[in-house]
């Protein structure tokens, strides 16, 4: 049965709250998200035609909202790209179209998968899980709030390696309890 988009959003949401802010992956995250300026947007794209359609909508979306307002999108993908490899292709397309959108410098595209792995890991290594999100995600960023938060923060190179740390004292058993991508009853 197909999750409906608000069961897709939950997912997120959890893992975000859960894995992302809770885990503090991403020291960055907790501010935007209290405060209401992420948009979590669910694509039924079956295609990566398809999806490069709703991707340049959610960029012209972001580009043109208020900043204080709209900080930053997570397009959820559920339908398309399922496959970690084919979605990794799948990233320099969705880079092509930020620069034939002229939103290069402006905007920017990071990305989460259910199955992400970094290069020189193996498919189970806990340090993947970093970027696992429930459903294929595109992460579309404003590159002023990359910017300032590059600046703000001391050491931006020290959060990838405490990330490393904290999934490695956490290990499979302790990220299985978190339960993460499943909202409470399910």
């Amino acid at each position: 049965m197909q999750e409906s988009d608000d069961e897709v959003i939950a997912a997120t949401q959890d893992w975000l709250v859960k894995a992302v802010i809770g885990l503090n992956l991403c020291p960055f995250a907790r501010a935007v998200y209290a405060g209401g300026r992420l948009r979590c947007a669910v694509s039924r794209a079956r295609t990566p035609e398809a999806l490069l359609e709703d991707l340049a909508e959610e960029l012209q979306r972001l580009a043109a909202a208020d900043e204080a307002a709209l900080e930053t999108t997570l397009l959820i993908h559920p339908q398309v790209l399922g496959d970690f490899l084919d979605y990794n292709d799948f990233l320099e397309l969705a880079d092509a179209l930020v620069g034939d959108l002229g939103y290069e410098g402006v905007l920017q595209v990071a990305s989460f998968h259910p199955q992400y792995q970094f290069a020189e890991t193996e498919a189970g290594d806990i340090t993947n899980f970093t970027n696992r999100s429930p459903h294929p995600t595109l992460h579309l960023l404003r590159e002023s709030s990359v910017e300032r938060a590059v600046e703000s923060h001391p050491d931006t190179e020290r959060i990838y390696r405490d990330n490393i740390e904290t999934l490695r004292r956490l290990g499979h058993e302790g990220w299985d309890r978190l339960n993460v991508g499943r909202p409470p009853g399910k």
